[in-house]
């Protein structure tokens, strides 16, 4: 079941509620409807192989899906940004392309999770299309690599980046420097360690570093991770002592929940559940919906799944993006979708500063007024936080930051906890790190602010990341 906002609802003093919560049962979209899938059956459909095989990689397989359903001067504006703007390769499963409204070119334009999985080149902004402070690793996350793929940010979490792959690509990727193949923009960097002894350089440091207690097993996506592979380092995980929280990340779940719905996966998330619980140990399944449209009977039925196979949660960590879920009511009716499937609405970040993602980016203002307008809908527990991730510090509501300049868009903000970066840094902990709001939303004078001053600010962060890297490759190498 879902939730989409119809008539308002008239309380009994006459007046209306800003927002009115209506249930309906999910519906898996006709992908005959497609030129290209018209002979495709349902076993073909639910299958996690076929699913993987017929993904769409380029425009001419997106031209022979569609046949005469969208325009030629869509193809040429999906081409323009494939060449001069895209950070990510397309990589699109039949899943998610299905949730799409295909009725005409005027609604693929419009439809949400088009927006955020096929970017064109329109959408994009011309004035300023990247943030001066924009970097491929937006978030610095190798600079904090405690081993390569291991990032140790916070004192009792770290990240495991399993894999550079993913069975879906999306055009926002917060680590676009690593995941997926190279673009014309962006040649993507490549682990240097093969992947078996990767994951044993991380399963020695997480033995060796007791304060560490909670690993997000990521990378990538792990459903592109053989199970087996996949099965056997959860497995050692959950061996090692002080691991008591397991998260693994996979924005499959929504985009291709066949892959989840398969016996020998399902039976695998139960051994590895049930090996938690006995020790007292959590697993859960972190997923990335961004739209009520993706939630369908499958993917509910996948979520279902794995709660039966005895994961503790299945939790969503959302990106907000414009023109796909940044008015309260896209919100509300994505978060009541998640929520009525057994999905915990969990987080909505703010859209990392990468290159080419000012058209999607919102103002820590908007975000603010956003959190504001979901409270009380939701029950307290189900009621996502919306955070900032400030690189060097990591996740903060929205509502923490310390100042706020409004005119030139420049949020700061504090932490709490030194990374390895800043071990022995005593102004770790007074130091105000900043954040910034897309600049075409400022007024004219923020704007001319960052006119005069935005080839000063590129210099300055190249500076900052440089000496920050080489402050990492000396705490490795010691």
């Amino acid at each position: 079941m879902t939730a989409l906002a119809e008539d308002s609802v008239v309380t009994l003093d006459g007046r209306l509620q800003p927002y009115t919560y209506r249930r309906h049962e999910l519906i898996e979209p006709d992908w005959r409807r497609f030129p290209g899938w018209r002979e495709v059956t349902a076993a073909e459909w639910e299958s996690a192989q076929w699913q993987r095989s017929h993904c769409v990689k380029n425009v001419r397989q997106l031209r022979s899906l569609m046949g005469d359903l969208l325009s030629e001067e869509f193809y040429a504006d999906l081409e323009r940004d494939q060449r001069e703007r895209a950070t990510m390769s397309m990589l699109l499963p039949p899943q998610m392309l299905n949730t799409m409204n295909v009725d005409s070119t005027e609604a693929f334009y419009a439809d949400p999770v088009r927006r955020y999985m096929l970017p064109v080149f329109s959408d994009r902004r011309t004035d300023w299309p990247s943030h001066p402070f924009a970097s491929r690793d937006s978030l610095h996350e190798a600079e904090m690599w405690a081993v390569e793929g291991l990032t140790h940010r916070y004192p009792t979490k770290v990240l495991a980046e399993l894999l550079p792959t993913c069975p879906q690509y999306c055009g926002h990727c917060t680590r676009m420097d690593l995941v997926g193949n190279s673009t014309p923009q962006i040649d993507k960097h490549k682990f240097a360690l093969k992947q078996p002894d990767r994951l044993e350089e991380m399963l020695a440091y997480l033995s060796r570093t007791p304060q560490v207690r909670d690993v997000v097993v990521s990378g990538g996506d792990v459903a592109n991770m053989p199970w087996a592979r996949l099965e056997t380092f959860v497995d050692r995980l959950l061996d090692i002592d002080n691991i008591r929280d397991i998260r693994l990340a996979t924005k499959a779940l929504m985009g291709m929940p066949q892959h989840w719905l398969q016996d020998d996966v399902r039976a695998g998330v139960e051994r590895l559940a049930t090996k938690a619980r006995e020790r007292g140990a959590q697993l859960a399944i972190h997923t990335h919906v961004n739209a009520a449209q993706s939630m369908t009977p499958l993917v509910a039925k996948a979520a279902q799944a794995l709660i039966e196979a005895g994961v503790r949660d299945v939790r969503n960590q959302g990106v907000l993006l414009r023109g796909v879920n940044t008015s309260v009511e896209q919100l509300l009716d994505l978060c009541f979708a998640l929520q009525d499937n057994g999905v915990l609405p969990y987080y909505f970040y703010l859209c990392d500063m990468i290159p080419f993602s000012e058209h999607w980016r919102l103002s820590l203002a908007e975000a603010q007024r956003l959190q504001h307008g979901i409270m009380g809908y939701l029950p307290g527990f189900a009621t996502p936080r919306i955070v900032c991730d400030v690189p060097y510090v990591g996740k903060r509501w929205v509502h923490q930051v310390a100042d706020y300049d409004t005119e030139r868009g420049i949020s700061y903000w504090t932490k709490n906890y030194r990374t390895a970066l800043e071990a022995d840094d005593p102004e770790a902990l007074e130091r105000r790190y900043e954040y910034y709001d897309p600049i075409h939303l400022l007024p004219e004078s923020g704007q001319a602010w960052w006119e005069d001053h935005a080839r000063e600010a590129q210099g300055r962060d190249v500076g900052l990341a440089a000496a920050s890297r080489a402050a990492s490759e000396a705490i490795r190498d010691a």
